[in-house]
């Protein structure tokens, strides 16, 4: 089946499912879609092995880690940047930066350390730098999930410009980390001081090269978009600089998916109050809030899908069963601990806020993403299934109750 052929099943699968869940779950549109995607799969890999064997080829003839890392993630990551109040952002700067640095490197830890001790305790064991990895791919609460469930989750603005933040920041610095690692997975042992040493100048070169490169991309969509007053054109010009702009970073080795965070809050804040007429504005929110509902849609189908390809075993069921536990203690630890500073300097409780933020820590297609990326060993299907299982839990269970939970502390 050709690229035009997969593209079209997707979209007219992703119709159906957005059809059939707002008709009778009218469930939030992502968790509904990638529900009843999930039940095609079961339903495909219970009912018929043949018709299995044939759809299975046919997802894998999507790779979806070049979907999203190399496609669809762009356009998604500046949609959401677009619309994040950056004044209500630079207000929660200090402790965004640490959920989305230290909370980070603490979750990374605390994941490893657990897994491999109780991956060793249960008889499968995982070396520490397999450990490491998943840490890596699995401790980012994902932007792509984040901002489509929290739309709907009725979130007070500072605990959601707290998670939005978190999310559109962490995951490039998690890529980086998660890439810093595969490399001494491939090197091996005796590259290690060397790979040592390039852990620093790979995060300052990926994390502040791609800062950077918003900032310009940012800085020639405003001056660009300030010079017209048509809205084709100007939806045109911030197609141009996320399409060109995420190529570009990628050609030079920088991170992407941070220059596309701020050239979209950039052009998100200056460039619609300063360079856009009201009309304008409209059409370009109309646009992007149209491309990111759709892309999203598709990608939790695609994410449902990915059932078909992924192997499941009794002890990769009780894997993934314990990564869950793991992940959400891992996640409470990292949370609690800028927070315990936060209320130390401000004397306000956060406790309401330490569960939010624990329950609403989301993972998705970025997750993985970076699992389908890791070598083929012996040890992949046992990552990619643990990866698997906590993606679908936080999507589907901490997806449904993050609103109730909301609802609760108010």
């Amino acid at each position: 089946m050709n690229l035009y052929a997969l593209i079209a099943m997707l979209l007219t699968l992703t119709a159906l499912f957005s059809f059939l869940n707002h008709l009778y779950l009218k469930l939030p549109t992502v968790i509904g879609v990638m529900l009843i995607s999930l039940a095609l799969s079961l339903a495909i890999l219970l009912l018929d092995v043949e018709w299995f064997a044939t759809a299975a080829q046919l997802v894998s003839g999507l790779d979806f880690k070049a979907t999203l890392m190399n496609g669809v993630l762009c356009y998604l990551l500046f949609a959401g940047a677009l619309f994040v109040n950056l004044g209500d952002l630079v207000r929660e700067k200090w402790l965004v930066g640490c959920l989305a640095t230290v909370g980070l490197a603490i979750s990374t830890l605390l994941t490893a350390g657990l897994i491999w001790g109780l991956s060793a305790w249960l008889g499968f064991p995982l070396p520490l730098l397999y450990c490491l990895l998943f840490g890596a791919l699995i401790s980012p609460t994902d932007p792509v999930a984040v901002l489509a469930i929290l739309r709907q989750a009725g979130l007070d603005p500072a605990i959601r410009t707290r998670i939005t933040g978190e999310s559109l920041f962490n995951d490039g610095v998690s890529v980086v980390l998660f890439a810093t690692l595969l490399s001494l997975v491939a090197g091996g042992p005796d590259e290690a001081p060397a790979s040592v040493v390039s852990v620093v100048l790979l995060f300052l070169q990926e994390v502040a090269g791609g800062a950077l490169a918003g900032l310009l991309l940012g800085a020639a969509g405003y001056q660009l978009l300030r010079r017209v007053d048509e809205h084709a054109i100007e939806i045109l010009i911030t197609l141009a600089v996320v399409s060109g702009g995420y190529s570009l970073c990628q050609a030079l080795h920088v991170s992407g998916p941070i220059a596309m965070v701020v050239a979209g809050l950039m052009i998100g804040n200056h460039g619609k109050m300063l360079a856009m007429s009201a009309p304008s504005r409209e059409h370009l929110d109309n646009f992007w809030e149209l491309v990111d509902e759709i892309l999203n849609s598709v990608l939790f189908v695609l994410l449902g899908l990915e059932l078909l390809i992924i192997a499941f075993t009794p002890q990769y069921l009780l894997a993934g069963v314990i990564a869950i536990a793991v992940t959400l203690a891992a996640r409470l630890l990292s949370v609690s601990l800028p927070m315990a500073v936060f209320s130390w300097k401000t004397r306000q409780p956060v406790g309401a806020e330490i569960r939010l933020l624990t329950w609403g820590g989301i993972r998705g297609g970025i997750s993985v993403a970076l699992a389908l990326s890791l070598p083929p060993t012996e040890h992949q299907g046992l990552l990619l299934a643990m990866t698997y299982c906590v993606v679908v839990w936080s999507i589907v269970v901490q997806g449904l109750s993050i609103g109730r939970l909301a609802a609760r502390r108010g």
